[in-house]
């Protein structure tokens, strides 16, 4: 699957006002900007009972392979320390 990257645009007002902002205005929209971020981020959750399913539907992976399949996903799913 593609998934297609989003980048986000500053348009030239937000900048202008960004330029006139004080710590705690600036501090207010990037905690803005970050909440819509990892709102979207919540959207494309993986269900991994699923992802387990059919990666266990492969030819020759067992139980014990698709635990270490499944702790190698996990690692990378989980949030950085």
């Amino acid at each position: 699957m593609e998934r297609e990257e989003q980048a986000f645009e500053l348009p030239r007002s937000l900048y202008k006002e960004l330029k006139a902002m004080n710590r705690e205005q600036m501090q207010k929209v990037l905690a803005d900007i970050y909440d819509k971020g990892a709102k979207s981020v919540e959207h494309g959750a993986i269900e991994f009972e699923s992802l387990r399913e059919e990666i266990g539907k492969i030819n020759g992976i067992g139980e014990k392979r698709l635990d270490e399949i499944m702790a190698v996903i996990e690692s990378f799913m989980s949030p950085a320390e």
